[in-house]
Formats: C-alpha cells, structure tokens, sequence
C-alpha cells in the first residue's frame, strides 16, 4: 500500500510539472455533488479542473464548434476557445488549403463574438507562399467585412511572435492568428507557453497558422493538420452538376490533443450558411470521375522485350551455363 502511495505520488508530481512547463492545469477530479461547490459551473464531460487547490471551470472543455457532430466530439465540444490551436499545413502545396480552413475558423468565431475584429498576424515569407488575404472574397468565403479583419505584415518570426503576445492579452479581439513559415528557433516551447497563457487569461483563441513545418513540441493543447481534399461536384435541383467544383473540401487530421484521440476527417466548407459539413454518403463522387473507354480506345498492347529477337539470343549464348558455374548448384549458407 506504502509502495502504491508513493507511486502515485511520484505521477502526480510529474504531472504537475509537465502541466507547469505546458501552461495547463494538472489536476483532474470527479465533480462532487456537494453544496458548496454547486456554484462552480461543470465542464462539458461532468468534471472540474483544479488549480492551487481552487475549483475553476475547464476553458478548455467548451469551444468553438466546428457544426461536423463527429469531430466536435472527437475535440471534447470544439475547438479550445480560450487557448493556442496548430493548424498545421504539412507541405508549400497544402498553405492554401490550411489558411482556407483557418479562415473559416476565423468566419465562425466571428459570428459566435459579434463586434470584435479579427486580427492575423504574418510574415512577409508566409504571405509570399500562401497568399495575402483578400478582402472581397474573404466576404463571400467567410462573412468576414474589410472592417472585420486587421492584418499585420511583418518581415521577422520574432516580430511576428511580438505583435501575437501582445495581441493575445486583448480582450477586444476576437481571435488572433499567427502565419508562421518553417520552424524558426523563436517559436519554442516557451514562446506558445505564453501565446496559450494569454490567450486563457483573454478568453479569446489564439491560432498558430504553420506552413511547411515539422511537428516540435508547443504549449498548444491540440494540433490539426490539414490538406486540400477532393471537392465534389455542385449541387442543383436536378442533381449534381458534371465537370463543376462544389464546395471546397479540407482533410482535417487530429495530431496532438490532450483531450481526444487521433482522428481524420474530410469536412466541406459551406460559404452559405457559414458552417462545416463532414464528406458522407450524401457526396460520394470526387470532382474528377474514374476514367472510362471513350470512342478511341487505346491499342492492345503486344509483346514487350528488352532486346530484339536476335540480340536476345546472341545474350543468351553468352550468360553461363550451371555447368560452367557449379557454385550455383551448392545450397546457400545461412546466415
């Protein structure tokens, strides 16, 4: 029983100091039904967090949701709305694909926080790669007006990290999103341990936009990967509409969360209604159909050597025989 007591006492510690460097709350408890912590709001999954010995509410828990059921689920309600999240583009082609999905992201927290702007933070590199934000169509995509949206360029990581520090501690702001290209050595452990510490003590998300980067420890409790998915043919009245792009289509990957498993998705964008909508069976053709026999089929295919008829059997005078080479009949050490 001693041995047992001391072990868990050893995880707790560890735990605590893990949660110290990341920026998190260490203590997890049944919530109780006790009188006298009736007035302390419960998160989402029937539990509250503890810090200092002080019953709080996981800010974590509740998030902005994201309208696909299975990955709002997956993500514990949402995403964190009061935290630093990675979205992660794995490769240059996928920078698009990841700033289309950040600023749908940035359209539904707009809506949930009527009357803040938006602020996104970039270098001049990133914006090079992945393209400025367009106003006009940043209307049509996301709901976001000219007004809505304050974007500040920048020509170095440390004076991108700088504007986001000092960004992430207003409470006037909406969200802030920070487009960072690559892995520069400013934006360690210690840098998101404050971009996720202001953004909890401001109550608003904090998004960590990365193109072309590799996966290195942050304070940042989830991160998504996302890539450019097929999108599906539009939809009309009489079905859908051949050789037409539909809605655009993002594959969503859950790479770290604290709170959920590792999961993929395909969700689709509607500029409509301002909300996801995960790939079903209701859209189960891709934007290019498989390739069918058209009216001039290609040829039967013949016989394919490496040599001509006579070269083949001059080469095949000259390879040895087993009786010259009698080392090919002895059985192959092992090992």
């Amino acid at each position: 029983m001693a041995t047992s007591a001391v072990a868990r006492e050893t995880i707790l510690s560890l735990r605590r100091k893990i949660a110290r460097i990341e920026g998190t709350l260490a203590e997890r408890f049944d919530a109780p039904p006790a009188p006298d912590v009736a007035a302390v709001p419960a998160a989402a999954d029937g539990v509250i967090l503890r810090q200092a010995g002080l019953a709080a509410k996981s800010r974590l828990s509740a998030g902005l949701r994201t309208g696909v059921a299975r990955l709002d689920a997956a993500l514990g309600g949402g995403l964190p709305e009061a935290a630093l999240t990675e979205i992660h583009g794995p490769d240059a082609r996928d920078a698009g694909a990841a700033a289309g999905f950040a600023m749908a992201l940035a359209g539904l927290a707009r809506k949930c926080h009527a009357g803040a702007p938006i602020l996104w933070i970039g270098t001049g590199e990133a914006f090079r790669e992945g393209g400025f934000p367009y106003a006009p169509g940043l209307l049509a995509f996301c709901g976001l007006a000219p007004g809505d949206l304050l974007v500040s360029d920048v020509q170095k990581p440390a004076d991108a990290l700088w504007v986001a520090e000092e960004a992430a501690r207003l409470s006037g702001l909406c969200a802030v999103f920070l487009e960072i290209r690559g892995n520069p050595h400013r934006l360690d452990l210690t840098a998101t341990r404050r971009l996720h510490r202001r953004a909890q003590i401001a109550g608003h998300p904090v998004f960590l936009l990365r193109q072309s980067a590799a996966p290195e420890p942050t304070a940042a409790p989830l991160r998504l990967v996302v890539s450019a998915a097929p999108a599906t043919p539009r939809a009309t009245v009489a079905g859908p509409l051949a050789g037409s792009v539909g809605h655009p289509a993002f594959s969503v990957g859950i790479d770290k969360s604290r709170f959920a498993l590792a999961g993929q998705f395909i969700v689709e964008w509607n500029p409509h209604d301002l909300s996801f909508q995960e790939r079903g069976s209701e859209n189960p053709d891709s934007m290019v159909p498989l390739s069918q026999r058209g009216a001039d089929p290609a040829p039967a295919a013949g016989s394919v050597l490496a040599f001509r008829s006579g070269e083949r059997q001059a080469a095949a005078r000259l390879q040895p025989s087993r009786e010259q080479h009698p080392v090919h009949r002895r059985p192959r050490r092992a090992g």
